[in-house]
């Protein structure tokens, strides 16, 4: 998470935040603010007065004066529901696993924050303000990521984020794991005490899924500039064909993720002298294999993906997605099923498809650059040096086996975790949506293929200083110095681990790949 210091709140008030938004909040650390207007007091105390209204009438309101799930016909009498709540996080203090990443949970608490503040739960002011502070001072709670099937949404995970907040559990604060109780006196944060129902308005939706989501997303769109960057300069290595990018190819196919990729490829080949001087005229080369030649029809499947995906997030991430909810207007409790992930577990499983098939993209133009049949003159696995002392060097042999074992990696993910619901809770939840399955599974896939992407670009700049004449393409020369910015030329053979770590780190942190469009 980046430190950015004084930049403007994100404003929570009931209303809808953007994809960006949110992204700034959980990966850039931007701060978030609790703004008490008129109509934002009076929608949320609204709904709390429709929650004490009813319980004293002794109207059956699901999780607060009944058991859960299955259980939801044993009754609770007024004085007991009024204490009644907190147990749901230890019960369901059950995950297992490494923990959700800081950003993942931060973007998680966000959205919890934004599902509360509708107005449609029933949930206090103070609850929300407790997660700005804890989002605020940098505390994020640890969070197992296993054990969530996705409906009654996140209940597992989301029971982590809840007892945190009122001191229980670990966090991470101050780059160490330590009790949530020690890092609130720390950054001077009381414990939150809930009222009725706010334990299950923490628990029961599809929070950590959407914060998983929301980084993925994010990443995706920063790999589909990488990998577009990662092609032209392969195409330059190859002496391939610019012209398999010509806008009328896309205008006799209008897809816009594929025009937008042919655009940049086009401008980041863009030549200071004739194309055909840069590219192989022999009789065979009249096409580029399919890796190159289609790279705007492949790389543009999740180019047209994303849009939608965005959106996707977008809405749940606004939406009211706990049970019950209460009709602001007559005061109604209303039970309902917005807890369930289907469609971030359609997104989520769409996502992982769409970047794996990025990642295997990336791995077959690796082998063309390594492949002296299939190189157009480029020394086998790409070896520097001459001589008698070449045999002893193999280059970027083991990047290409690196390479192909991501991508087999990410595409064995790709099966949709959504056709995997099963029945649970006594049958109770006997249609679940798997949607935190597929949103992990997609972040998995975005990593492997963050890492093919980052081989990609170390061999292609490789093939790029040996081909020479990288200066007749003045956006492609820039965009190689900033890969020298983080890796050196392979002259002798040395471990690369390092070389693909930093790759990673410019591709997911730095604007090094999106100052081309």
């Amino acid at each position: 998470m980046k430190e950015t210091g004084g930049k403007t709140p994100v404003v929570i008030d009931g209303g809808l935040v953007g994809f960006d938004d949110m992204v700034a909040v959980a990966v850039d650390g931007r701060p978030v603010t609790v703004k008490r207007s008129k109509a934002f007091v009076s929608r949320m105390t609204r709904t709390q007065k429709a929650l004490a209204l009813a319980m004293q009438k002794g109207v059956a309101v699901y999780g607060v004066n009944t058991g859960y799930g299955k259980s939801c016909g044993n009754r609770i009498d007024f004085k007991t529901a009024m204490k009644n709540g907190v147990n749901i996080f230890r019960f369901h203090g059950c995950g297992t696993g490494e923990a959700v990443g800081i950003e993942e949970t931060r973007a998680a608490m966000l959205t919890r924050m934004l599902c509360l503040a509708r107005g449609y739960s029933g949930a206090s002011i103070e609850l929300v303000e407790q997660m700005a502070a804890f989002l605020n001072a940098g505390i994020t709670p640890v969070v197992p990521a296993e054990g969530s099937v996705g409906a009654s949404g996140d209940l597992t995970p989301m029971s982590y984020i809840g007892a945190a907040l009122m001191g229980e559990r670990d966090v991470f604060y101050q780059d160490e794991i330590m009790p949530a109780s020690r890092a609130m006196k720390k950054a001077g944060i009381k414990p939150h005490r809930y009222l009725p129902k706010e334990p299950l308005s923490m628990v029961n939706g599809t929070t950590t899924m959407t914060g998983i989501a929301i980084v993925s997303a994010h990443r995706a769109r920063r790999l589909l500039d990488a990998a577009i960057a990662a092609t032209a300069l392969s195409v330059h290595a190859m002496k391939g064909n610019a012209h398999h990018y010509h806008p009328v190819i896309s205008e006799a196919k209008p897809f816009a993720g594929q025009a937008e990729v042919a655009r940049k490829l086009t401008r980041l080949l863009r030549a200071t002298v004739e194309e055909q001087k840069l590219e192989d005229g022999s009789l065979d080369a009249l096409q580029d294999p399919y890796s190159l030649r289609c790279a705007p029809q492949a790389l543009g499947v999740l180019g047209d993906a994303l849009p939608w995906m965005l959106r996707w997030i977008e809405i749940e991430a606004n939406s009211s997605n706990d049970n019950p909810i209460f009709d602001p207007k007559t005061g109604r409790v209303l039970m309902g099923g917005n807890f369930y992930g289907g469609h971030i577990a359609f997104a989520m499983d769409g996502l992982k498809a769409a970047c794996a098939s990025v990642a295997d993209l990336c791995d077959r133009q690796v082998m063309l650059l390594v492949n002296p049949n299939l190189n157009r003159g480029l020394p086998g696995d790409l070896v520097r040096l001459n001589g008698a002392r070449n045999g002893l060097h193999h280059g970027f042999k083991a990047m290409s086996i690196s390479a192909s074992a991501l991508a087999a990696e990410a595409l064995k993910a790709t099966m949709p975790a959504a056709s995997f619901s099963r029945s649970t809770e006594s049958h109770n939840q006997d249609k679940v949506s798997m949607g935190t399955i597929a949103a992990r599974d997609a972040e998995r896939v975005c990593t492997l293929t963050e890492r093919a992407i980052a081989i990609h670009l170390l061999a292609a700049a490789q093939a790029c200083d040996i081909r020479g004449r990288i200066d007749t393409r003045p956006a492609l020369a820039d965009m190689l110095s900033k890969i020298r910015q983080v890796s050196d030329p392979v002259i002798e053979d040395r471990p690369l681990d390092e070389d693909i770590e930093k790759m990673c780190i410019a591709i997911r942190y730095t604007d090094f790949f999106r100052g081309f469009a």
